[in-house]
């Protein structure tokens, strides 16, 4: 068994965060979708660009790629968490998937439009890497740490994944800014960024690699099928989790409040570069802000949960997520984005720790199969960017208007607002119960 709350288990767990949060600050958020829409973009087909033979509008096709790599973590990752808590490869997947991400995004230093197919494919495997290494990284949460920790220890991994991504980021806009500097031309310094990215993230996932515990197999019969284990081990979870009332609740509320908030922070970048013709450097400095604020909005969210509860927190938060998204729709110059960045930054953080450690709490603690169970909020969290992505692709696809697609976008948050606000009051009759029987 695992010691819950070592200072070194849980420094080299958050560490794994500061590693590959470069890739979401770089590839999905800042220089990566500034490149790509400047070199699809020309004055013969506007933002028309051709994938193996069919055309598609330049950020739909990304936003498609995504969406798919994303669907392949939903199939995939049931499966394999369930046999990685049988067998106890929990961290032999974990390295797996970090090195396809990693690699994927070296290859895309190759980048240019006679290499677009290829690119692309390292686009959406760098995708798959990041996401699948990621569902094992969460599944050591209430492994390391105990019920009371959880949410500090959370915002921890978040707090060093911003601060990790930061410094990428500064290193990176070195070369983007000043590509004269180093005799290089603008693209190159752009291509450049790709490598470092997958150089920062598998060199400093080795810390995780080396400290963090392998998996505890679960005890029981020798015979295991690889085939059809996983699936019965994926079963005898989902039987578990309908017999806990309010993970069964949290779950939905989970799903669509996640279909609004990972789909603007991956489109945001393309938002501000399409509809508001904003430089490299301008978007660059906004997600740095961003990133800035969400660190603080982190560290007040952890302590906002211990005063008031994580479903009411929760609650507040995405109230705000609605707002936001709603005031979209009518940014018209970059001031207004900067305005709204601030406030993603402080919402964004919160969000995602809040989450991940409300759903540690709700599932049985001190057990093996981890990564079982967070397979199924991970998988949740998958399907609803894949859900997002596709319905923002095919709004825009339709009216050719961003902005349309955040209003479409901003229902999702109202649904999963009222179906929080109903947790909320079960959460209320469960202690009422306990208390009752006490």
């Amino acid at each position: 068994m695992t010691e819950k709350n070592n200072k070194k288990t849980i420094w080299a767990w958050a560490m794994f965060d500061w590693a590959n949060q470069a890739y979401n600050m770089v590839i999905t958020s800042t220089i990566f979708p500034a490149y790509y829409v400047a070199i699809t973009a020309n004055k013969h087909t506007g933002d028309m660009v051709t994938f193996f033979g069919h055309q598609y509008v330049n950020t739909v096709l990304s936003n498609y790629i995504l969406a798919v790599s994303y669907l392949l973590i939903v199939i995939m990752l049931p499966i394999l968490t369930s046999i990685a808590d049988y067998k106890g490869h929990k961290k032999l997947y974990l390295q797996l998937f970090t090195w396809m991400g990693s690699l994927a995004c070296m290859g895309l230093f190759f980048f240019t439009m006679d290499t677009f197919e290829f690119s692309m494919i390292c686009f959406g495997l760098a995708s798959v890497g990041y996401c699948g290494g990621f569902v094992f990284y969460n599944s050591y949460l209430p492994q390391i740490a105990t019920v009371d920790q959880q949410d500090a220890v959370s915002a921890k991994g978040f707090i060093y994944g911003f601060a990790g991504s930061i410094v990428v980021q500064v290193l990176c806009f070195i070369f983007v800014l000043f590509p004269q500097v180093f005799g290089i031309t603008d693209d190159l310094a752009a291509r450049i960024s790709f490598l470092i990215v997958g150089f920062w993230w598998i060199g400093f996932s080795f810390i995780a690699f080396y400290l963090l515990p392998k998996g505890e197999p679960n005890a029981g019969s020798h015979k295991y099928n690889v085939f059809t284990g996983g699936f019965k081990e994926l079963v005898k979870v989902w039987h578990k989790v309908k017999e806990l009332p309010l993970l069964k609740r949290f779950l939905p509320a989970f799903f669509f409040y996640s279909v609004g908030v990972q789909t603007i922070m991956l489109v945001a970048a393309n938002f501000g570069a399409k509809e508001l013709k904003m430089p490299e450097e301008s978007l660059i400095s906004i997600i740095l802000i961003i990133q800035v604020v969400a660190i603080i909005g982190a560290a007040i969210t952890a302590k906002m949960s211990a005063k008031f509860g994580n479903v009411k927190v929760l609650s507040t938060i995405v109230a705000v997520w609605c707002l936001i998204c709603g005031g979209v729709y009518f940014i018209a110059n970059a001031q207004q984005f900067y305005v709204a960045a601030v406030l993603v930054g402080i919402v964004m953080g919160g969000v995602q720790s809040l989450s991940r450690s409300t759903y540690s709490k709700y599932i049985p603690q001190n057990i093996p199969d981890t990564a079982s169970y967070f397979s199924f909020y991970d998988v949740t969290e998958k399907l609803s960017i894949v859900v997002g992505l596709f319905t923002f692709g095919f709004v825009e696809e339709m009216t050719h208007e961003m902005r349309d697609s955040a209003l479409v976008l901003d229902g999702f948050f109202a649904i999963g607002l009222l179906l929080l606000l109903s947790l909320m009051m079960a959460e209320s009759r469960v202690k009422s119960a306990k208390n009752s029987i006490a």
